[in-house]
């Protein structure tokens, strides 16, 4: 039996997607083989929620993780760092500054590997600053989602990821190519057509690299 924990923010959650997101799309593509295979057995769990930066996956991993990975195969997954990205207008700088944020990312990955061989990060999918800067549902503190910070800190990911030999998925160089604003609900979040987008990217990722059949 294998479990895949998947964590993440709103987009992880899957907010603006009739579907539930692409871990839901993720989740019912994996329980078809479930279904029609009695000797395949994948587990998917989404935790992702909404706001959510790299301090606050830190804080609550290892109780969402330990009694999940137990004694079976455990794949660990996490899209995150949108939000650290923000730019918080009253402090007049980032939410997160980078260089915690690349600490909070090597300690998930030393964390991780104690539940799974095999961790994985997905990358960002593109923003529409126009939409986002100043964000408009944030209304008590005012801040922005901005494309170059975006990239600066999906780039980190990757960064880490190369580094400590762990797995990256592109999103972001594969979306900017297309009409990615299409594939927006709200600037930020994807659309259903965005998920679904999402969805195959890692999906064809993850079998190309043989972690699910």
């Amino acid at each position: 039996m294998t479990n895949i924990l998947i964590f993440g923010a709103s987009i992880t959650w899957g907010a603006w997607d009739k579907e539930g997101g692409w871990v839901q799309r993720l989740r019912k593509f994996i329980d078809k083989k479930n279904i029609s295979d009695p000797n395949y057995d994948c587990m998917v769990y989404n935790l992702g929620i909404s706001g959510d930066t790299t301090e606050d996956v830190l804080r609550r991993f290892e109780n969402e993780t330990k009694d999940r990975a137990g004694e079976k195969e455990t794949i660990i997954m996490f899209s995150v760092g949108v939000n650290d990205s923000q730019f918080d207008h009253d402090k007049k700088d980032l939410r997160i500054q980078i260089e915690k944020f690349e600490e909070n990312l090597k300690k998930l990955i030393s964390l991780s590997k104690k539940y799974a061989p095999k961790i994985i990060f997905i990358g960002f999918n593109p923003i529409d600053q126009s939409k986002v800067d100043p964000i408009p549902w944030t209304d008590k503190i005012k801040k922005s989602y901005r494309k170059e910070l975006v990239e600066k800190f999906d780039n980190k990911v990757k960064q880490v990821c190369k580094e400590e030999r762990v797995y990256f998925i592109e999103v972001y160089d594969k979306l900017i190519k297309e009409d990615y604003k299409a594939l927006l609900e709200d600037g930020v979040h994807p659309n259903s057509k965005g998920h679904e987008k999402i969805f195959q990217i890692v999906k064809d990722f993850l079998i190309k690299n043989r972690i699910i059949k």
